[in-house]
């Protein structure tokens, strides 16, 4: 049981502060009961976990966040993460990130790799990861593995792509019928590695994105989705040269082509979207999926900047991405800051020749409140899960942030900052060495140091 104030933003655009609760967390690691100060039964409630030996009482300088939710990662990338960012997407994959990924057929090598990777990630707070693998299925089953060991909840897909036009030759799949047929085993075998009814390593089926697979590999992995139940990870709209590819080869967006292809369903993760039309955010919120937004990334890649608020108008659910190596940096924190930066780009323009009026598009910036919903029960709804809020029933995945950390960029004053003030400190300021307790279903997993 835990005593403290926690800080979380149940509804979109909505902050709830939680002062002095006491949080239960029962024996499957979910909230089993949240007790307010004024609550009848706290007093006893608490003096009894105490005298039981399981209270953890939280100093006035530390908090609870909810533990983050990165929808979009390229897990073999991590050694490329701050560099390589000087091409376009299309000459940036063929010169740097495909012969990075082909080194993942030496196990040990993944083995390594992941390993600091998953850590990385959970010292950076992100508790829930989505990800993409590579081609090799040991390699990929590796990362499963390591996020079981190390009790991260993650989505993991080994990636397919088959088209030898698009693919280069020493990494790609031999064809659609090998992709699918591996891709029918990972399932089996991640499932396998994680077999209870909620399992915190998952199977996603991983079509790389429309230009690298052929339509055989796409229809055949829409047929998996539906048999399996799996969800589904891809790419959509990301940049100029791959929406125009999808558009020269289908004549449709990609939203359309991948709704064709039975790969628009229930939590399929559309990562970046930036090029989509108000005919496919409908597309998308009817089908139930979800964007990745990946603010930094998409400054390198995407050429235009997704519109955030136009989707959130239109109830589609989105969530954060960090997109490694595409974006250089691990923390969903950054993820929140670059969304506020992207958004409010977005409405002012960038272009200073212009006039106002003429320089932005009107009512596209967002709230901090609204950044770390989807950094956190933004993040859970677009996958289904009951995480990223303190609520009975959620998972207990929470990150304690202790403001007075060495080198911390986080000051408040008392008589100068409200509690809302402190939250808006802690999203904009706080860095790895605050998080100093990450817990995962209730169990404890790490600290940032």
């Amino acid at each position: 049981m835990i005593c403290g104030t926690a800080f979380h933003t149940p509804v979109r655009g909505k902050l709830e502060i939680l002062e002095g609760v006491l949080i239960s967390v029962d024996g499957a690691g979910r909230i089993a009961e949240i007790i307010s100060p004024q609550n009848p039964d706290f007093a006893e409630a608490k003096t009894r976990a105490e005298a039981e030996g399981r209270l953890l009482e939280l100093p006035a300088n530390q908090v609870l966040l909810p533990g983050l939710v990165d929808l979009h990662i390229h897990a073999p990338q991590w050694p490329q993460l701050g560099k390589a960012l000087d091409v376009p997407l299309e000459v940036w994959l063929q010169k740097y990130t495909f012969p990075l990924e082909a080194r993942y057929s030496d196990l040990g090598f993944a083995r390594e790799i992941y390993a600091d990777l998953v850590a990385g990630l959970l010292a950076n707070g992100t508790t829930t990861a989505v990800y993409f693998a590579t081609i090799h299925m040991e390699a990929s089953l590796a990362l499963a593995q390591t996020c079981l060991e190390k009790g991260q909840r993650a989505f993991v897909g080994k990636v397919a792509m088959d088209d030898p036009d698009q693919c280069p030759d020493f990494y790609r799949d031999k064809d659609a019928a090998t992709a699918l047929d591996e891709m029918r085993r990972f399932i089996d075998a991640v499932r396998e590695l994680s077999p209870a009814n909620d399992p915190l390593v998952r199977p996603v089926i991983t079509p790389r994105f429309i230009p690298s697979c052929t339509d055989e590999l796409l229809q055949g992995l829409g047929k998996l989705a539906a048999e399996t139940g799996c969800l589904i990870q891809t790419h959509c709209s990301e940049s100029d040269w791959e929406k125009d590819f999808v558009k020269a080869r289908f004549g449709k967006t990609d939203t359309e082509v991948l709704a064709d292809f039975g790969l628009l369903r229930e939590h399929t993760i559309l990562a970046h979207s930036n090029f989509v039309t108000d005919g496919d955010l409908d597309l998308i919120r009817e089908r139930g999926a979800a964007v990745a937004h990946c603010p930094l990334s998409n400054i390198y890649f995407a050429n235009a900047v997704f519109p955030l608020r136009a989707a959130l108008d239109r109830n589609v659910r989105v969530g954060l991405g960090s997109d490694i190596s595409g974006g250089h940096s691990p923390s969903i924190l950054d993820g929140c800051r670059h969304t506020l930066m992207a958004a409010r780009a977005r409405q002012g323009g960038v272009d200073p020749a212009l006039s106002p009026a003429d320089r932005g598009v009107a009512h596209s910036q967002i709230t901090v409140a609204e950044a770390f919903w989807l950094a956190t029960a933004g993040g859970g709804e677009a996958l289904g899960l009951k995480v990223g809020k303190f609520e009975p029933g959620h998972q207990f995945d929470a990150l304690l942030i202790d403001q007075d950390a060495p080198g911390s960029n986080i000051r408040t004053w008392p008589e100068l900052d409200s509690p809302e003030d402190v939250f808006q400190k802690i999203v904009l300021n706080a860095m790895r060495a605050n998080i100093k307790r990450i817990w995962v279903s209730g169990d404890y997993v790490g600290r940032s140091d």
